[in-house]
């Protein structure tokens, strides 16, 4: 796992990447916020599609409820980036489009991307 903060309109942004699954259950999210909140002190954090379980993509599974809600429960907005392309279930597309309006959960298809959205004001 490599973080790296990044700073923009004065927040501070945790950026996650890795090669291996660092979210693959809801015990795995609670460790990853925690281990980021100790080590950069940010309140947003911004991963990787690849580094996220597959699972998590399935609405059905109840998962990504399960785990955003810990993010928010927390304090911790959080962006995932990457390629959702190979995504077809209309709910999921559904799903990112609302959280993209919103204001603590991002699905964004570059870093930079995920980062502005992160950054912006609540």
């Amino acid at each position: 796992m490599k973080t790296e903060v990044i700073n923009r309109n004065n927040t501070e942004i945790a950026v996650v990447s890795s090669d291996e699954l660092l979210i693959t259950d809801v015990q795995s999210a609670l460790d990853l916020i925690m281990t980021v909140k100790y080590e950069t002190g940010c309140t947003n954090i911004a991963i990787n599609k690849e580094a996220v379980v597959n699972d998590f993509f399935i609405l059905s599974s109840g998962l990504a409820g399960e785990i955003l809600q810990k993010f928010i429960n927390y304090g911790v907005r959080f962006a995932v980036y990457g390629d959702f392309s190979k995504y077809t279930s209309k709910p999921l597309k559904d799903f990112m489009y609302e959280s993209n309006k919103g204001k603590d959960i991002y699905f964004q298809p570059e870093v930079s991307l995920a980062v502005d959205k992160l950054s912006c004001q609540r």
